[in-house]
């Protein structure tokens, strides 16, 4: 289940592994130590999903961007962009990624289109999701039946993270919008100079 979230499928990781935590340790008796061991299963789910959406983005990610990216707003330079900032931050953007509600499921794709070494991302998705898998499992662990709670608990965040990403995104969109109505006006402009 781990996996299919983190091939971008909308199945939330805090349900499933506080699930676990409780249903397949805590009911069964098993001690704390055997959290570790959930969170390892979950952190290899996640890896092994991310690896899917990894190789979309590869595969077919960049050459599309490139094609029809100018009918979703993405430049050229936009691309370039995103591959000096994975060329600087991808480490720590895709490690921190994966202990961030909404944005880790996601952070695949465009890691991929960036060309992201895929053994750094898989190390960073890895380590990310480790600590994340092993935090719910463990939430789950402690409260046993009541581990619903921890969505509940992780609900608010849903929101503000949203908000970031549609002002973001709003913002992308204005500013890839206001620079293409400026350029036929400002070649406008330079044929004019030009002339005689």
């Amino acid at each position: 289940m781990m996996a299919i979230e983190s091939a971008a499928v909308p199945l939330p990781s805090e349900i499933i592994m506080p699930l676990a935590g409780w249903k397949l340790i805590q009911a069964k008796g098993r001690g704390p130590e055997w959290v570790l061991l959930a969170g390892l299963f979950g952190a290899i789910g996640n890896v092994i999903g991310s690896w899917v959406a990894y190789y979309v983005g590869l595969w077919g990610g960049r050459p599309a961007a490139e094609k029809y990216g100018k009918y979703i707003l993405v430049s050229k330079r936009d691309l370039d962009t995103a591959d000096r900032f994975f060329a600087r931050w991808g480490n720590w953007a895709t490690f921190f990624s994966r202990l961030v509600p909404v944005v880790r499921t996601f952070i695949s794709v465009p890691a991929a289109i960036a060309r992201m070494p895929i053994w750094q991302f898989t190390l960073y998705s890895f380590a990310g999701a480790f600590i994340w898998s092993t935090g719910l499992a463990y939430g789950g662990y402690k409260l046993g039946e009541n581990y619903e709670n921890i969505r509940t608990a992780m609900r608010p965040f849903d929101y503000p993270i949203a908000a970031i990403i549609a002002v973001a995104v709003v913002w992308y969109v204005y500013r890839h919008i206001k620079h293409a109505w400026g350029e036929p006006e400002r070649e406008k402009a330079g044929s004019a100079e030009q002339r005689p």
